[in-house]
């Protein structure tokens, strides 16, 4: 718990941030989990990927953007990959995040960006996915994803099992068929909103996916945690539902065993495939999640 808090101190310093997403040496400790730098270096993971039988959802980092010139300029980045998308047939959707598109500035010019691409996605058969934030945007989050899954239907939304809200909020997107990523939650939130014992958050997971298993609209069982994915699949088996109404999806380069194992199984798998220059808050949340992750970093430090 202890290194889970420090790890996420690190991700809201600035001036370590400025300092690691410049540093020469960050390919040394970024390579297992971003995809790479520019939309060319994503583009070649991603065709290999889909070669070794995942899909994949590109997200190109950045967060909290603080002028609007800014998150147009992530509008623009999103659309070229939409573009790249298209050219190289790749089984992929988009992944992104409303601070990035400027909701901390303007609601509506936010909105509007994501209605933007949203119409490029649903123009070339792709998703955009909606990662959740901190509680500060839940419910503009919730909203702002109902309002494009009713204008363009072609969207997704996260939903955070640690947080005491999130099975109201399941019922708020079953009840609008929008389909929901379920995912722990990798925000230092206090425990007044989010339950703070790992054992219990994964209790809740376990309940909310039963959830989304009998009400849900083609939900995404985003975890790395090999018991609630057995869990996933034993339930499935019970109740009948067949492969090709859900699918899992992890991070790039986390639990590559367990990706390989289900993909053999013939189960879907959706790999979440970062990239940018603007990669160190996604990086220490990584960090904080699994001290597994820290061990694997040090051993390849010092190789």
């Amino acid at each position: 718990m202890l290194m889970r808090h420090f790890f996420l101190y690190l991700s809201q310093q600035r001036n370590l941030r400025r300092w690691m997403e410049t540093s020469r040496h960050a390919g040394t400790l970024t390579e297992r989990f971003i995809a790479g730098v520019t939309l060319g270096e994503a583009t070649a993971v991603c065709q290999r990927l889909n070669a070794e039988g995942y899909s994949v959802a590109l997200d190109y980092l950045g967060e909290n953007v603080t002028s609007l010139d800014e998150a147009r300029g992530s509008l623009n980045n999103y659309l070229r990959t939409m573009d790249r998308i298209a050219e190289r047939k790749l089984d992929s959707d988009v992944s992104i995040k409303i601070t990035q598109f400027g909701v901390d500035l303007s609601i509506e010019a936010c909105l509007e960006n994501v209605r933007i691409l949203a119409a490029k996605a649903k123009a070339i058969g792709s998703r955009v996915e909606i990662d959740m934030e901190s509680t500060k945007y839940t419910d503009r989050t919730l909203q702002l994803a109902a309002k494009i899954a009713e204008e363009f239907g072609c969207v997704r939304c996260v939903i955070q099992a640690y947080l005491h809200r999130s099975e109201a909020d399941i019922a708020f997107m079953n009840a609008h068929k929008i389909p929901v990523r379920l995912c722990k939650g990798a925000y230092d939130e206090p425990p007044s909103v989010a339950i703070p014992a790992k054992p219990d958050v994964d209790t809740n997971y376990a309940h909310l996916m039963r959830i989304l298993f009998d009400q849900g609209t083609f939900p995404a069982i985003a975890t790395h945690d090999e018991k609630l994915i057995h869990a996933a699949l034993q339930y499935t088996k019970e109740r009948g539902i067949t492969r090709d109404q859900f699918e899992f999806q992890m991070l790039y380069g986390i639990r590559r065993d367990l990706q390989k194992m289900l993909v053999e199984k013939g189960y879907r798998l959706r790999l979440y495939v970062p990239y940018g220059t603007a990669w160190y808050p996604y990086f220490m949340r990584r960090l904080a999640e699994r001290p597994a992750n820290v061990w694997f970093l040090a051993k390849n430090l010092f190789r």
